[in-house]
């Protein structure tokens, strides 16, 4: 690893105050009198870490979220009923001796004291470092960056994950994906689970099933803590969208997971909004991101300069239930009903205009289920699974075409959930071996969801569906680099998360050429 890769993680991994000192005793002095309302000191509040995300190419958002007690059972991390002062700084250098940006924020009860600083004003294309400051407390520094400016192509090196269950394992690939020193993450949901613990845990996972806002906001707490997470969100700006988890398993627009302990109607709303306000609480997202009830606005478009456009999806809010109940089934007619959606009227429609208007090298769905087709029972009948794309075929078909028939120079699909690697070429149609292909889609595993998993091929659904090229039941996340003339894509694995720290291996890396929608073995 480079010294200079080395050098930014020894400054990342600790506070603050003890790898910046000089620095963090110029914030002190600087904030002085905006900390003197304080009743009392409360000591080290930054226990959650910082992150930021949602970079643009003049701005960022920073996060932080204060707790003198992370796990506190009624959610509140140990804050007192009041509203506290915080201060920010933004620098171009590690020491902030080459400040450009500094404020105040007040972090308030009701946002569990959560912090969302949007700054712009900034230089595209740009590397910044940041911390925060309440009280005496300093932060640990984040390091983030602006995206480039409109007409800029370069290179990106973005790294995404999904489906981190505490209770399931160590954290160890956050870790290994901050080692890899990307300039963007992508969280692709199921960054928590809604379960208590378990007996064969391999960590125990505090308070009840996440029902009630106070249960939501204690899980975020534990998970926050992780130091391989505080990392991973330390390292570089995120983009994250939410699946079921972060709420409750396969949930479908109004309607619970079949069996939930929450029925339908005003009690399951409830619940939606209670794990909404949590997210946003705890997530590097913009003001226009906040929950307005049981209501919450994630989709959203982002340019890396002319290099990728993200689209950033919602595949959960606005679905129609599955059809002939959860899981993969076989024989199932209503999943080919031509009204089903996945993404509602509006978000699909949204999304295509997008795909003719776009300008970008490379156009990137961030979303969260399986898109390419996939039957999943090997052999003359076929099973598919309901939660994902499949269910909703008419839905997934109409925007493989626009894919394939717009302004679209290459398009990507980016997909966690199934806590399996995989990799597919995305067909207009599925009927035909010789279909057109319009793309390319990269499924990560989980960073711990399934524990250690084995080194099983799944050889059987492979030979099922030739589209998909590759399959791998391990831990771990993708790291990715764009440039103008290819994607690559190398799938990162730890051997287990029964244990912590385990090294990170590359299974397999494959490449798309521009304007080539199809997967190259490299």
């Amino acid at each position: 690893m480079p010294e200079s890769v080395n050098r930014r993680l020894f400054l990342l991994g600790g506070a603050g105050a003890v790898a910046v000192a000089a620095g963090a005793a110029g914030l002190t002095r600087a904030g002085a009198s905006e900390g003197a309302g304080l009743a009392q000191p409360l000591g080290e509040v930054f226990t959650l870490g910082v992150a930021s995300g949602e970079p643009t190419a003049t701005g960022i958002v920073l996060w932080t979220r204060l707790a003198v007690d992370p796990v506190a059972e009624n959610g509140l991390g140990g804050m007192p009923g009041r509203a506290v002062p915080v201060q920010w700084q933004l620098s171009k250098n590690e020491q902030f001796t080459k400040i450009v940006r500094a404020g105040n924020a007040v972090a308030t009860p009701d946002s569990a004291h959560s912090v969302h600083v949007e700054v712009e004003g900034l230089a595209p294309g740009t590397e910044y470092f940041y911390r925060f400051r309440s009280g005496k407390a300093v932060s640990r520094v984040g390091r983030t960056r602006t995206a480039p400016a409109l007409g800029t192509l370069g290179a990106l090196t973005m790294c995404f994950a999904s489906c981190a269950h505490y209770g399931e394992g160590y954290f160890t690939a956050y870790r290994r994906l901050a080692e890899d020193h990307p300039d963007l993450v992508l969280h692709l949901g199921d960054y928590q689970y809604e379960y208590a613990s378990k007996a064969k845990d391999v960590r125990k996972v505090l308070g009840p099933e996440t029902v009630e806002l106070a249960d939501y906001r204690l899980r975020h707490g534990q998970y926050k803590t992780d130091a391989d997470l505080q990392l991973a969100h330390a390292t570089a700006p995120w983009l994250v969208v939410f699946d079921d988890h972060e709420t409750e398993n396969n949930w479908a627009g109004e309607v619970p997971e079949a069996g939930s302990q929450t029925p339908r109607g005003p009690a399951f709303m409830a619940r939606r909004k209670a794990a909404f306000q949590a997210y946003y609480e705890n997530m590097p997202l913009r003001r226009s991101a906040k929950p307005h009830g049981s209501d919450i606005q994630l989709y959203r478009r982002l340019n890396w300069g002319s290099l990728a456009t993200f689209h950033m999806l919602d595949t959960r809010q606005y679905r129609d239930d599955q059809a002939c109940g959860d899981g993969v089934k076989a024989g199932c007619d209503e999943r080919l009903n031509p009204t089903r959606s996945i993404t509602g009227e509006r978000q699909e429609k949204w999304l295509v205009d997008g795909f003719h208007s776009s300008r970008a090298r490379w156009d990137v769905l961030g979303q969260q289920v399986f898109f390419s087709q996939i039957d999943l029972t090997p052999g003359a009948a076929e099973g598919y699974n309901m939660d994902a794309w499949d269910g909703y075929q008419a839905n997934r078909d109409r925007i493989a075409s626009a894919m394939g028939n717009s302004r679209v120079r290459n398009g990507v699909v980016l997909t966690g959930d199934v806590h399996r690697h995989w990799a597919a070429e995305i067909k207009e149609t599925y009927g035909s071996p010789d279909s057109k292909g319009v793309g390319t889609e990269f499924i990560t595993t989980s960073i711990t969801s399934g524990k250690d998993g084995d080194d099983g091929t799944n050889q059987a659904v492979l030979d099922e569906n030739p589209h998909v090229k590759f399959h791998k039941n391990r831990r771990g996340y993708v790291r990715t680099k764009f440039t103008a003339g290819e994607l690559r894509a190398d799938y990162r694995i730890v051997p287990f998360v029964s244990k912590p720290d385990a090294a990170a291996e590359t299974a397999a890396s494959f490449v798309v050429e521009d304007r080539s929608p199809a997967l190259h073995r490299a």
